[in-house]
């Protein structure tokens, strides 16, 4: 007999669509009723018009409506060749929320884990949630951090949530706060960034961004907090949330991010190893808004991990003086 847990029913559902799920693209909505199957399979019967919404294809970037009837195909994925279980740093991911309530919940996100599945990963910490409470009614991401980046991180619990949620990201009345640990000695106090930013792709799909006045207005507030040996450490507020902007403004104004692979300068980023650093060294340590359902302002921080401070603890050891 062949076991069929985590494998979703065999035959056509037609779902309708409440109040509350209104507002969604279609494939994070699909994400929810096809738990443990990938996004690249939700994508292909997309594609395949395999999904329908009030009887007609619909394209991904969809998004549904009250009242929406949506049909949603048989689908079998076969364990053996498809992982649809994430592993068991993502499973222990509750172990993170530093708060939750009826509306919403924040999570202290590990450094390289994704926020959510795509580019090749099965499985990011939406879809670990999803897994770890099937009977959640909703859980979507409110932002996002990169992969590399560590910290705060909101999820909505109810699509009332969401949408006041990205009302205030969209009003700047949310406050998001880093620390990163840049090269060189950092002069001449805070420093406010205002640099157009625009995404490109690299020969074989990497995606990169560029400073390009062609590109989106992007504002970045830089804070001195200390300096430890060839580099400072740095409270970083953002004004705007464009992808990797702190890291681009960042290098951008010589203060390349430690540990940044990316953008970063190889030469710092291998002393910056001689020292400990194993990752980018980027934190997203506070976050403050308004909660939606109480009305109260909440603010939220995360102190940077272990790894994180033994790196500036030993780059401050290297700094003091011999007695020899």
């Amino acid at each position: 007999m062949v076991s069929t847990a985590h494998t979703p029913p065999a035959q056509v559902r037609i779902v309708d669509v409440t109040q509350d799920e209104a507002g969604q693209r279609i494939d994070n909505f699909l994400a929810r009723y096809l738990k443990g199957v990938p996004r690249s399979h939700i994508y292909r019967i997309l594609r395949r018009g395999e999904v329908r919404v009030n009887s007609s294809r619909i394209r991904a970037q969809y998004k549904v409506k009250s009242g929406d009837k949506v049909r949603i195909p048989p689908v079998r994925v076969a364990p053996d060749k498809e992982k649809t279980t994430p592993g068991k740093r993502l499973l222990t991911i509750e172990d993170s929320i530093l708060l939750e309530n009826t509306h919403l919940l924040v999570i202290d996100k590990p450094a390289g884990v994704a926020v959510h599945g795509g580019s090749g990963i099965s499985h990011g910490i939406i879809e670990a949630l999803r897994l770890i409470r099937p009977d959640a009614p909703y859980l979507e991401l409110v932002h996002r951090l990169d992969r590399e980046t560590s910290g705060c991180l909101i999820i909505a619990k109810r699509r009332s949530a969401l949408r006041a949620l990205h009302e205030q990201l969209r009003a700047g009345r949310m406050n998001k706060r880093y620390l990163a640990l840049v090269r060189g000695h950092w002069a001449g106090g805070s420093r406010s960034v205002a640099v157009a930013l625009r995404k490109n792709q690299l020969q074989g799909g990497e995606r990169v961004v560029r400073v390009d006045d062609q590109g989106k207005q992007a504002v970045t507030l830089f804070h001195p907090v200390s300096l430890h040996g060839p580099a400072s450490l740095v409270d970083v507020e953002l004004k705007t949330g464009r992808t990797h902007q702190i890291r681009v403004h960042a290098a951008h104004i010589g203060h390349p991010l430690a540990g940044d692979e990316k953008y970063g300068d190889d030469a710092f980023n291998r002393i910056m190893k001689g020292y400990g650093l194993r990752r980018l060294f980027l934190h997203a340590h506070r976050i403050e808004f308004t909660d939606p359902g109480s009305g109260e302002i909440v603010d939220v921080s995360s102190p940077p991990g272990q790894d994180l401070k033994q790196v500036l603890d030993e780059l401050d050891n290297a700094a003091l003086p011999s007695h020899d």
